[in-house]
């Protein structure tokens, strides 16, 4: 999806030298035209005497009387046969290179696949439909719109298969958009289109939009699959207050659509959304994002917060969750559902989640060795060959064990690639690092793909504990996880548990590690480090004997 708008080009294609070259052999053979027509002049005016005593001497066999004239007949006969076939060739040839500026013209203005217009060609094409509009006194809507999860799709099945939905997306735009409308395919999954509406009767745009989200959302036939993507489209139009030239509106008009493109993506797809001018200010925002993070994550600008872990018969402290913070200059102190996606967004995910770990176990390596920390990672960490090799790395560095280390693994990845994932996490256990799978309960794993895949631990989702007591169904989900668990011999760790009443009520279906605000809130690593100070908990302090509970403080546990 483009966030960056289309800059149309003012000048004109200027023809290149091949092309002149036709016209100019075309203007040089007009000259040779003139003297094959004075020779047929010539020969009209004095070739039938000449040619009535050379044919008298051929059956004859007597001697021409004017020898010279009769040879000046022969070679005038010559030139012109010679002079016609040759304006004969070089007029086939002009013709031909013609049609071949032509065809290449179309090549440079029209996509070759389905036939629109392409990225070159739709910015002059909207603005003579401005142009248009402005005269009649309608109005110009243009929409941008993105196939969404086409990229899936097309990895799936192949490239024939996307140029298959391509083409039958393209087919059914164009079969409903009205009469005069332009349409664009701008690379990829990617098209633009545009028509002239009556301002009274913008509710016709909105009907249209309908037609087109259902009729593109209908599934694709091809060889015997059936393919299916949604779209995703954003909508922008002029008004009689924009007076600006048609070139600068048209790319304004682009700009502002695919900003409404991007907000029918985030807001789930599979719809249309109008420009709003709000959303010029989160295109401003979400730019200071991006560029925030990328200096930040070198200036060390993102720290880890720790969450307690702990066992909920004992009220023992057993460890601590890595959550990440971002301490913006600008902005003060950000969660990380700010900035994680984005971060995934522009492929800075790695390079940030690599940073915020080398931090933890720098932190970690100084608490009680009896004391783990837990730490999530991306989805798109799981597609790296190297990961693991990474994450030993950062082990050696900072000197830590691998067995007080958790990695915790959500559970929707399980269903983008099993195979990559086994091979992962089987790597990580051979280093002796634990596996956690994490917000247990919405993916919709199944049994035996717990059997196969050698987790440590299970995490029930934060949302099923938070909402005990209130939801029968949550009761119900947590009882079922917490018998599944005991039967797999898997520990689990309940999230969320943020009030005395949720943690009664969580007692009742077995022995869990939790965490949650009940426990305190996140805390950077200079409040863990004097909490654990003041607990005994620090071996620079007191190194307590194994046999020793790792109580927390009443405070604490209250």
């Amino acid at each position: 999806m483009a966030t960056t708008p289309i800059k149309f080009e003012k000048r004109d294609i200027a023809p290149d030298a091949g092309s002149r070259a036709p016209t100019d052999r075309r203007e040089h053979d007009i000259v040779g035209l003139g003297v094959i027509i004075a020779a047929v002049l010539l020969f009209v005016a004095n070739g039938s005497s000449v040619l009535r005593d050379f044919l008298h001497s051929l059956a004859t066999g007597a001697r021409p009387q004017e020898p010279m004239l009769g040879t000046a007949l022969v070679l005038n006969i010559a030139l012109l046969l010679f002079g016609w076939r040759r304006y004969v060739d070089l007029t086939r040839e002009v013709g031909q290179r013609r049609i071949a500026e032509e065809v290449a013209h179309k090549l440079a203005h029209t996509d070759a696949l389905t036939g629109c217009l392409n990225r070159r060609s739709i910015g002059p094409a909207l603005q003579d439909m401005i142009r248009a509009a402005r005269v009649t006194g309608h109005e110009v809507v243009a929409m941008m719109m993105d196939l969404d999860n086409f990229k899936k799709s097309n990895d799936a099945h192949g490239h024939q298969a996307g140029d298959a939905v391509l083409l039958q997306t393209a087919e059914r735009i164009r079969a409903l958009l009205p009469e005069k409308s332009i349409m664009a395919r701008l690379g990829g999954d990617e098209f633009a289109f545009a028509t002239i509406y009556d301002p009274d009767h913008v509710e016709a745009i909105d009907r249209l939009m309908l037609r087109l989200n259902t009729s593109i959302a209908r599934p694709v036939e091809i060889d015997g699959l059936a393919l299916e993507v949604t779209a995703s489209i954003g909508l922008a139009n002029t008004s009689p207050a924009d007076t600006s030239d048609a070139a600068a509106l048209a790319e304004l008009l682009i700009h502002r659509a695919d900003l409404a493109m991007y907000q029918a993506k985030k807001a789930g797809r599979n719809r249309y959304y109008w420009f709003e001018q709000n959303m010029e200010s989160e295109l401003r925002f979400r730019s200071e994002l991006e560029r925030g993070i990328r200096e930040g994550i070198p200036r060390g600008e993102f720290v880890p917060y720790y969450e307690k872990q702990v066992d909920l018969d004992s009220g023992e402290l057993t460890g601590f969750e890595m959550l990440a913070r971002w301490k913006s200059p600008k902005h003060g102190l950000l969660s990380p559902e700010l900035f994680i996606p984005i971060a995934e967004e522009i492929g800075l995910i790695s390079e940030l989640s690599e940073s915020l770990i080398r931090q933890a176990l720098r932190d970690a390596r100084e608490w009680d060795p009896r004391l783990t920390l837990s730490v999530n990672i991306s989805p798109l960490q799981l597609r790296d060959p190297w990961f693991a090799q990474k994450l030993l790395k950062l082990l050696v560095e900072a000197n830590f064990p691998p067995h007080r280390l958790d990695i915790e693994i959500t559970e929707t990845c399980l269903h983008e690639n099993v195979g990559v994932v086994r091979t992962l996490i089987t790597s990580l256990k051979n280093q002796g690092i634990r596996i956690s799978l994490d917000d247990f309960g919405t993916g919709y794993s199944s049994l035996a793909q717990l059997r196969t895949l050698p987790f440590d631990r299970i995490k029930i989702d934060r949302f099923f504990v938070s909402t005990l007591g209130k939801s029968k169904d949550s009761g119900t989900i947590i009882e079922a996880i917490s018998s599944l668990g005991k039967g797999m011999d898997l520990p689990i760790t309940a999230e969320g548990i943020e009030s005395p009443e949720v943690l009664d009520e969580l007692r009742k279906y077995g022995s869990f590690k939790g965490q949650g605000y009940l426990y305190g809130q996140p805390a950077d690593a200079d409040e863990v480090r004097a909490l654990l100070a003041s607990s005994n908990l620090l071996p620079s302090v007191v190194v307590p004997s194994p046999s020793e509970p790792l109580e927390l403080p009443r405070a604490a546990t209250a």
